[in-house]
């Protein structure tokens, strides 16, 4: 666990990620971060929700029409 403090960034408030949780998440400067609401608070992730959302939405229909795909590879 790390615990962060808030600091003045121009107009806005920000947090300064430690290197750990930055390698962590396999981000650098200039990367996307996403905020996520949970069940038990907020979660910071470099994964966009909405592609993985879609991501699903794709393997539902290739499962669905696994034969039909298998059949089209022959």
């Amino acid at each position: 666990m790390h615990a962060l403090k808030l600091t003045q960034i121009g107009n806005s408030v920000g947090v300064i990620l430690p290197k750990e949780v930055l390698a962590k998440l396999k981000l650098e400067k200039g990367d996307t971060l996403y905020v996520t609401e949970t069940p038990d608070g907020v979660a910071l992730t470099a994964l966009d929700p909405s592609f993985e959302a879609q991501l699903e939405i794709g393997r539902e229909f290739m499962r669905e029409y696994r034969d039909t795909f298998r059949a089209l590879a022959k």
